[in-house]
């Protein structure tokens, strides 16, 4: 039970997920399907770090990919440490997945993350031939930081400057389908959370991670809202899936709810699943992950439509 109590208070699906492998005694080679990994790409820079994804390609690939999102709490981890199980059911359906890595908080801001993940997003699509998928055609998924920074890619997604010196550059960041969960929507808003603190301010436990004026409240209104997808929604919103549990006390389900509602009013497609009893993770999200598949097998493949 302190296994358990110490998980539920990680972020991170593929920390979820490893979990879940370690009470069932299921192994990784049983749970993972055949695939090609090339680890440690270089897809950009943050200072004098190189940022890094790994490319996994299903056996029999059917020329869509995913970006996965490797974040908790805006840390990531070393490229190469994901591990291909959380997301085999996806991959058993053929997409190829783009597991992406950034540099963690404090030591990059999440505004400067959120730059990351555009980068990330134009690399894949600029070098998507490459890779054997569709550029026109890139799905996302992620967990709590991980669907923050998903969210942030569908709300604020758009093409590059067309002069921009490096071709990657010029590419769209835009994504046509988001499968995750529970991810934090409003900033400035963050209800019944633990992490709120009152009167405005930012998470109390994340405060440095949005830079050393962050506490300072009229800096704080501008950042808040320049991270908080909520307040981006548009028309173009690609088809979203979030799962969230209601009993999460770290990210309440109001933030999926709130933006759900506020899509919806603008006739976009998207679906809050509620997982009752569910906290900030729960161990039958591998049961969730196959919903990602359908999800993305409906807008991306275009299947049902």
């Amino acid at each position: 039970m302190r296994i358990l109590r110490r998980f539920h208070r990680q972020s991170s699906l593929c920390l979820l997920l490893a979990l879940i492998a370690g009470l069932t005694g299921t192994g990784c080679v049983h749970l993972s399907p055949p695939v090609e990994r090339t680890n440690g790409i270089p897809y950009g820079m943050r200072g004098e770090r190189t940022l890094y994804l790994d490319v996994i390609r299903p056996e029999h690939p059917n020329g869509l990919g995913v970006l996965v999102l490797v974040s908790s709490g805006w840390k990531s981890r070393q490229p190469g440490k994901f591990p291909t199980w959380p997301m085999a059911p996806v991959l058993r359906r053929g997409y190829t997945a783009f597991v992406i890595y950034h540099v963690s908080q404090p030591q990059a801001t999440v505004m400067e993350i959120a730059e990351d993940m555009h980068r990330a997003a134009r690399f894949v699509r600029h070098n998507a031939h490459a890779y054997g998928v569709d550029p026109q055609h890139l799905g996302v998924a992620g967990g709590s930081a991980g669907g923050h920074l998903s969210l942030l890619l569908a709300t604020r997604g758009a093409p590059g400057p067309v002069d921009a010196a490096d071709p990657v550059d010029r590419e769209s960041s835009a994504v046509q389908a988001v499968a995750i969960f529970y991810p934090v929507t409003d900033f400035l808003n963050l209800g019944k959370s633990t992490e709120n603190v009152g009167r405005g301010r930012p998470p109390k436990t994340f405060a440095k991670a949005f830079g050393p004026q962050a506490t300072n409240l009229a800096v704080w209104k501008v950042v808040g809202r320049e991270t908080s997808p909520i307040y981006y929604i548009t028309t173009n919103l690609p088809p979203t899936l979030i799962y969230h549990g209601d009993a999460d006390t770290l990210v309440p389900l109001e933030q999926s709810e709130r933006f759900q509602s506020a899509a919806r009013a603008l006739g976009c497609t998207i679906e809050v699943r509620v997982h009752r009893g569910g906290k900030h993770g729960w161990l039958t999200m591998p049961r969730d992950v196959r919903r990602f598949g359908d999800w993305f097998d409906q807008y991306l493949r275009g299947e049902g439509q």
